[in-house]
């Protein structure tokens, strides 16, 4: 049978198994190994603490008081208004009403934003390793997916390398900043050589934020800051992180009431609305007070510090995670070369499940062949008991490639 059209640049992608179909993502296997095991479940990004109280008791209230129907399409007032303020408040942006459109999380917003702009031979820079599911859109719109790799110590982008990977194909540049999964933050310098790059191709840059208050060593500038960036900039982010509410699914992009219309033509058909009650509760997430941001902050960073200590009393060699949920452990020290078959024996070794960073990257990666990606975004005991259990790892026989 002949391949349509997504599935020849799915499989270009690397996104197909031998059967010709979508293959799981890694998340869902080790997800599923976790649970066939009963191992601790560093390899899925979600906490298992719930968020602040009074975002959680707003959605209670809501979903009490009649907000269970179809909202506007835009998405709820109050949530339009909170990001707007948010954005001034942090900040200095300025927006209104037409700029703002809430989406089923950030997931939901890349994919409208891409097959809104995306045309069938358009080229996509994205910074490798990447989110999965930059790839997977990209294939649904039949556009080609263009890697700039991020290598360690410091995974920042190379701009000489990001202006070789452009052509006159490249139509969009994904700005993942704070960065999953390697943790970095991307300069305020770097920022401003994408912008430059972006004008001289005449592209769409597209940031991906939605870890943006969960930055420990440097501060994340936004490149919606840049005025340079306004007429070509689609921003994205979401509460889910934040918030630890990662099950709600509520975000929201941010853009020129040109783009938003444009975008949202397609957004109608994907969700059309979602979250009611919760996109009230969101609401109040964003108007807390400072303070409670500051506690987000310091909580996520002494268990970044907890599971970092306990990857390198383990034999890792542990890259510093700057933002974010994860952390990157290169297994090379251990006489690991296969990170893959490493995580796939790790729930056995020791209980523990992670995930191989080569799973976000191309097989030409060899360079991240070796090193895992583990979420810090759990309770204090399970990362103490993770911790523990990855010390065995000295002792085990460990699978060598």
């Amino acid at each position: 049978m002949e391949q349509a059209p997504w599935q020849r640049t799915a499989a270009g992608a690397g996104l197909l198994g031998t059967d010709g179909r979508l293959a799981p993502t890694i998340f869902a296997e080790m997800t599923a190994l976790a649970s066939r095991t009963g191992a601790l479940n560093l390899g899925q990004g979600f906490p298992d603490e719930d968020g602040p109280r009074a975002v959680l008791d707003a959605a209670k209230h809501a979903i009490d008081h009649g907000r269970n129907q179809y909202g506007p399409g835009r998405g709820a007032p109050e949530l339009i208004d909170a990001i707007i303020e948010h954005q001034r408040r942090f900040y200095g942006i300025g927006l209104g009403r037409g700029d703002v459109l809430v989406t089923a999380g950030a997931t939901e917003a890349l994919a409208a934003t891409m097959l809104a702009y995306l045309q069938p031979g358009d080229e996509v820079i994205v910074f490798e390793p990447y989110y999965d599911a930059y790839a997977a859109v990209a294939a649904l719109a039949g556009a080609e997916l263009v890697p700039v790799p991020l290598a360690a110590p410091d995974f920042q982008p190379d701009p000489d390398r990001l202006q070789r990977a452009t052509s006159p194909r490249t139509r969009m540049i994904i700005v993942n900043s704070p960065h999953n999964p390697t943790g970095a933050v991307f300069s305020e310098e770097v920022m401003r050589h994408i912008v430059r790059i972006a004008e001289r191709r005449d592209a769409i840059i597209v940031t991906d934020e939605v870890y943006e208050h969960l930055v420990y060593d440097e501060r994340h500038v936004p490149v919606a800051s840049f005025e340079a960036a306004r007429d070509r900039l689609v921003s994205i982010s979401s509460a889910g992180k934040t918030f630890s509410v990662t099950g709600w699914k509520v975000g929201w992009i941010m853009s020129t009431p040109e783009r938003i219309a444009q975008i949202g033509a397609v957004k109608q058909y994907l969700t059309f609305v979602n979250g009611a009650p919760f996109q009230p509760a969101v609401a109040v997430g964003l108007r807390l007070a400072d303070e409670h941001y500051d506690t987000i902050v310091q909580s996520f960073a002494r268990k970044r510090d907890i599971l970092t200590r306990g990857l390198r009393k383990a034999g890792f060699t542990v890259h510093e995670a700057m933002a974010g949920y994860f952390v990157l452990a290169d297994a090379a020290p251990l006489g690991i070369t296969d990170a893959t078959e490493l995580a796939r024996r790790m729930p056995e070794l020791v209980g523990v499940v992670g995930v191989p960073l080569s799973a976000l990257a191309r097989p030409s990666r060899r360079d991240l062949r070796s090193t895992m990606r583990f979420a810090f975004c759990k309770s204090d005991d399970m990362l103490h008991q993770a911790a523990d259990r990855l010390a065995g790892l000295k002792d085990a026989t460990l699978p060598v490639a």
